[in-house]
């Protein structure tokens, strides 16, 4: 099952949101599409879900085209929340699965099996409206997947989330990848990216500036990222050949170098042939390269 997007393009009047965007996202993967707000994102959603024509180009699930499959094989979770506020939790999933053609019988198991694993139990027969913000994230999220989607479209699903509530939702993910759910997802938090993504496309204006692996995006950069721990005062570190800048953390100095082979050099007169309790060299984080392709600074 491999989703197929070639050469799209959507326009409205003379705006352009995606221009001739192609990428594939094979079966079982998790692809992440990060871009800046307006950059197209929610409008590839749209148009990957059939609620929004293309201009140009053609979109494909498993060969056939978006707008002749069986919708009930997607899952979709849209960045504006939207559950019923009177509805209890068990009733609103229940009612979600029902929608996308499951049985409430069979959907018994699935529905106990996920308000467990999202830790509301104690929240089954409680109105939305009475939950916290979190925990209604949680069950429109388990909403977006209770019928168990081939394809499931997740857009800023982290968002309004506390670090172990996040937590549950990224092995909620990697969970649904091992069963077989191929899911394209969306989020401003680029260290969830990094963490769940091997593939990704990275949009500006409608464009795609890089699309394929996240190793190889990094590659393009090379390990330019310099962790040190040392007594040597900033002056005397910024004088060093190679480096463009530095930044000063707690306890230690942030490098950043023109490219990885001057690495070397920086170390031997860091260590000067003794120990050094820390020389770390690495590859930029994917929210420093966002920030240097997207943002048109230089990191």
């Amino acid at each position: 099952m491999t989703l197929f997007i070639d050469q799209v393009t959507k326009k409205y009047q003379d705006f352009v949101a995606v221009d001739n965007l192609s990428f594939t996202i094979e079966k079982g993967a998790i692809f992440g599409l990060i871009g800046q707000n307006g950059a197209g994102k929610t409008t590839t959603f749209r148009m990957i879900l059939d609620l929004q024509e293309t201009t140009e180009g053609n979109i494909t699930w498993n060969g056939t085209h978006i707008n002749s499959i069986n919708r009930d094989v997607l899952g979709y979770l849209p960045e504006e929340r939207g559950i019923f506020p009177s509805m209890t939790v068990e009733d609103q999933l229940y009612f979600f699965g029902e929608l996308r053609g499951q049985q409430k019988k069979k959907l018994k198991k699935e529905v106990d099996y996920w308000i467990d694993r999202f830790e509301l139990e104690d929240k089954r027969k409680a109105k939305a409206e009475t939950l916290s913000k979190g925990n209604q994230q949680k069950v429109q999220l388990i909403a977006s997947f209770i019928h168990k989607p081939e394809f499931l479209i997740l857009d800023e699903p982290f968002s309004g989330l506390d670090p172990v509530n996040m937590d549950l939702l990224k092995n909620a993910i990697l969970e649904l990848r091992d069963n077989g759910t191929t899911i394209l997802f969306s989020s401003h938090q680029m260290d969830n990216v990094e963490e769940l993504c091997d593939h990704l496309c990275l949009l500006k204006r409608g464009v795609s500036l890089f699309t394929g692996s996240l190793l190889d995006l990094k590659k393009q950069y090379g390990k330019t990222k310099l962790t040190i721990r040392t007594e040597i005062p900033k002056e005397v570190l910024e004088r060093l050949e190679g480096v463009k800048e530095i930044h000063v953390g707690k306890d230690q100095y942030t490098l950043t170098l023109i490219n990885e082979s001057y690495a070397q050099s920086i170390f031997d007169f860091v260590s000067n042939g003794k120990y050094i309790e820390k020389f770390s060299l690495d590859y930029l984080s994917l929210e420093e390269i966002f920030k240097d392709k997207v943002g048109g600074t230089h990191v």
